[in-house]
């Protein structure tokens, strides 16, 4: 057994790994930069050590520093999702060094981790792949001979990255020029890379993933699959369990394809495999993503399974507690991932002191957050500072439970998302389980919105700054040389949101 846990990670997630060590009687690490020398997870583990080189060094990114604390207190390391997590280089210094990764190897790492590989190991398995390139796109006129190929719309993906980062939407010919160069800048800007590839956009899509669980002795195993579709700026926002789009038989098929496609590649750790599925069922996979994801929470809700402590006992060398007759699904439950941007103003970022916090509580309700009163939101780091998931027998209660929990949920001193989830919960739609990737786009009510705008006198300023960021991003497309790598666009709209308030 694993005696002591360091977790590379910050926030809810080094807490929510934290909390299941404690109850495995694990030790705890933690690192923390100067920005976070006051934040819960420093104060929750039992050792904490700071990795700032300065007062103005906020990076997490310090795989070299992070191996030496590791092993100078004999700990595994957990490297949470994010920063980390997918860095093959990292899961192998670890392996070379005798540091225990609480994740897959680091080969199948890398290999998930190059998108248009991932592409063809998985279609070797036996997935249906989405139609599109299995290598960078090399130019223009590749491009329009692709898009040709396959149809338009297409996608432009980066090859190294994920989150919504360098991906652009391609209707005909005549935007592939300027797709491509932002496509380009974008992905240079967030990953270091620039290389794209293309993929046959599904119109009106539903993004469902499918959670799996594997050891080192060839079981593995699936935990159902997860709705995702809810995504603003292709980044996910609500995320349910099970989806109220898939039909029985289609499900059966995803998740036995899944596991096989697992089973033949020897994938171990927490996985997901993420599909996009079109209006008639036909599902094809886009990526994995080789750690625990963000919306974990709705998985373990339905199923009662510890991700967290599965993925400690593999990574000991121990086999799954658990055969797939063993896990049983029950109810429905929702996660509302909470921002701290404003929803009014276009989602612009909030940052600041947090005043006050009450959060929910009561029956069939989790928090995960690291947020407490006073608190600062610092414009370094992710934007999300909880996530708040609710479980029902049915997925009306579950509803129902997420509308009584977010009434509760007081966050003063900086603007959350808080009213946008309440505004969704009551569309039609929603309600009804009829929306996929393009709900916020041409399913969700915005006339509320669009009323508090009007009477707000920021708002004008605020869009004349988000216009001139456009301009700005655009010329930077054109220009000979990128941007500096990891210059963040939250911090970026921070700044003229900032500049906005003096006006």
């Amino acid at each position: 057994m694993i005696k002591k846990i360091l977790v590379a990670n910050r926030g809810e997630i080094a807490l929510r790994i934290f909390r299941t060590c404690r109850v495995m009687n694990i030790s705890t690490v933690a690192v923390y930069t100067h920005v976070d020398r006051s934040a819960l997870h420093v104060r929750y583990a039992e050792e904490a050590y700071c990795i700032s080189d300065s007062l103005e060094d906020t990076s997490y990114l310090k795989p070299e520093l992070i191996l030496a604390i590791a092993k100078k207190t004999g700990a595994a390391i957990h490297p949470g999702y994010g920063f980390l997590s997918e860095n093959a280089d990292f899961a192998r210094r670890c392996e070379e060094e005798g540091v225990i990764f609480i994740g897959p190897s680091a080969d199948i790492i890398s290999k998930m981790g190059i998108k248009t590989e991932a592409r063809k190991i998985m279609r070797e398995a036996g997935l249906p792949i989405v139609p599109g390139t299995e290598a960078p796109v090399q130019g223009i006129e590749e491009v329009k001979r692709v898009a040709k190929e396959v149809g338009y719309p297409i996608m432009l993906k980066a090859l190294a990255g994920g989150g919504g980062k360098g991906m652009r939407l391609v209707r005909s010919e005549e935007e592939v020029d300027t797709a491509l160069r932002l496509s380009q800048s974008e992905a240079g800007t967030s990953f270091g890379n620039d290389a794209v590839y293309i993929e046959k956009y599904i119109e009106n899509p539903h993004h469902i993933e499918v959670q799996i669980m594997g050891d080192k002795y060839g079981n593995v195993v699936h935990l159902y699959e997860r709705e995702c579709s809810i995504q603003r700026r292709n980044q996910k926002v609500i995320e349910e369990s099970p989806s109220p789009f898939v039909k029985e038989e289609t499900r059966k098929n995803m998740l036995k394809v899944a596991v096989e496609a697992c089973k033949k590649i020897g994938y171990y750790s927490a996985g997901t495999l993420e599909f996009m599925m079109d209006k008639d069922q036909n599902f094809y996979f886009l990526e994995m993503n080789t750690r625990l994801q963000v919306e974990h929470l709705v998985t373990e809700e339905c199923t009662g399974v510890d991700l967290v402590r599965d993925m400690i006992t593999v990574a000991a060398g121990n086999p799954l507690p658990y055969k797939q007759d063993d896990i049983k699904f029950s109810g429905a439950a929702i996660e509302c991932r909470i921002y701290a941007e404003d929803p009014e103003n276009n989602f612009m970022p909030s940052p600041g002191v947090i005043t006050v916090r009450e959060a929910p509580e009561g029956r069939n309700l989790r928090l995960d957050s690291a947020a407490y009163a006073g608190f600062e939101v610092s414009l370094h780091y992710d934007p999300m500072i909880a996530k708040l998931c609710c479980w029902g027998r049915t997925r009306a209660s579950a509803i129902s439970n997420m509308a009584r929990a977010l009434r509760e949920y007081k966050i003063l001193g900086i603007k959350t998302t808080i009213p946008f989830h309440q505004r969704v919960l009551k569309n039609a739609a929603f309600l009804e389980g009829k929306y996929d990737t393009t709900f916020i786009d041409t399913r969700f009510d915005k006339e509320d919105l669009k009323r508090r705008q009007n009477t707000d006198p920021t708002v004008a300023v605020i869009a004349a700054a988000v216009r001139h960021y456009e301009r700005e991003k655009e010329a930077a497309s054109r220009a000979t040389t990128l941007p500096v790598v990891g210059e963040s666009l939250w911090k970026y709209y921070g700044k003229l949101q900032m500049t906005a308030n003096n006006y």
